[in-house]
């Protein structure tokens, strides 16, 4: 059975990932993509994900977002602040410049419109960066808690984030639309943490075993992620047999629509994200007590299979 998906992303090296491999899983369909403010600003964005499907071929339509977060004027650090140390991070992904453009209609009426139209009540919604552009189509049209079948979200962390000790990066960005999206309702939501992402990281070998496939997506995702491997922060030396590696947050959450059991330790619980605090903004707030009162709540992914994410990839990047 085919599963099909959108994709709401803020285009850098991991969610292109992404995005290759759902364009090329024969388990999947993208129908679009939403792009939103977050790993580098939105025309950038914009940018990286026409590049990705350029690179491929694929006619996908892309609907570009918000530039900024929901309630906020700006990250909670600015970026020439965040990113003063690595100008590089700004840099387009490393593909030739797209010829394609994105649709004029505007990312949060599509989400909209397109939750709204009955025809459309099988389709995962997959957000891999800022969850702005989701909360902006909530606040829209309230009703879509009800609509949106499956949200399948990277963001937060249980133990420890990675832009300050409590956040990670996406929830981080927006806190408020984190927010608002997790106490929305929504009836099935799956949240891909780093405790996921770094229990599953990518290896050297993977890159070899990937660009041995000679695709378009296979050789550009080895290069992606040998450059995280080399410049991550959160690379480490891994093994003799595999090689140094690097968790790739994203492509987990569309590996997960093919394969659940690429997730291997998991709870659902009452979830919510810090709007106001000093030291964790941001961070995903997991109730873990048996005596919890309740609330909105969420599957919280834990662990994950390598061997399942990597095979998953592999299949994606062979067409």
């Amino acid at each position: 059975m085919v599963t099909r998906l959108i994709m709401d992303c803020d285009t850098g090296t991991d969610d292109a990932i992404a995005i290759m491999a759902a364009v090329g899983h024969p388990e999947l369909e993208l129908l679009a993509i939403t792009t939103v403010n977050g790993n580098v600003a939105l025309p950038n964005v914009t940018e990286n994900t026409l590049r990705v499907l350029d690179h491929l071929g694929a006619s996908v339509p892309v609907h570009e977002g918000a530039d900024r977060p929901l309630v906020r004027d700006d990250l909670p650090i600015p970026r020439d602040v965040l990113n003063a140390d690595n100008p590089e991070f700004q840099a387009p992904l490393d593909l030739p410049a797209s010829v394609s453009s994105p649709l004029s209609s505007e990312a949060v009426r599509f989400l909209a419109d397109f939750y709204l139209d009955d025809a459309n009540g099988d389709v995962a919604l997959v957000a891999t960066g800022p969850l702005t552009n989701v909360a902006a189509a909530l606040r829209l049209e309230p009703s879509l808690r009800d609509r949106i079948p499956r949200l399948v979200l990277m963001g937060g962390a249980v133990d420890g984030g990675n832009v300050t000790p409590a956040a990670e990066f996406n929830f981080w960005v927006d806190p408020e639309a984190a927010s608002e999206v997790l106490a929305a309702g929504i009836r099935d939501v799956v949240i891909v943490p780093l405790d996921a992402t770094h229990s599953a990281p990518l290896t050297a070998a993977d890159c070899d075993a990937f660009a041995a496939l000679g695709t378009p997506s296979g050789m550009a995702a080895s290069r992606f992620i040998r450059h995280r491997i080399e410049t991550d922060g959160e690379a480490t030396a891994g093994d003799a047999d595999t090689g140094p590696d690097a968790p790739v947050h994203d492509p987990l959450c569309v590996a997960y629509l093919v394969d659940p059991l690429v997730i291997t330790a998991s709870g659902h619980h009452p979830v919510a994200v810090e709007t106001t605090g000093e030291l964790t903004l941001g961070a995903l707030v997991v109730d873990r007590r048996p005596w919890s009162p309740g609330g909105p709540s969420a599957t919280v992914a834990l662990r994950a299979d390598h061997d399942g994410y990597a095979g998953f990839l592999r299949d994606a990047f062979s067409a």
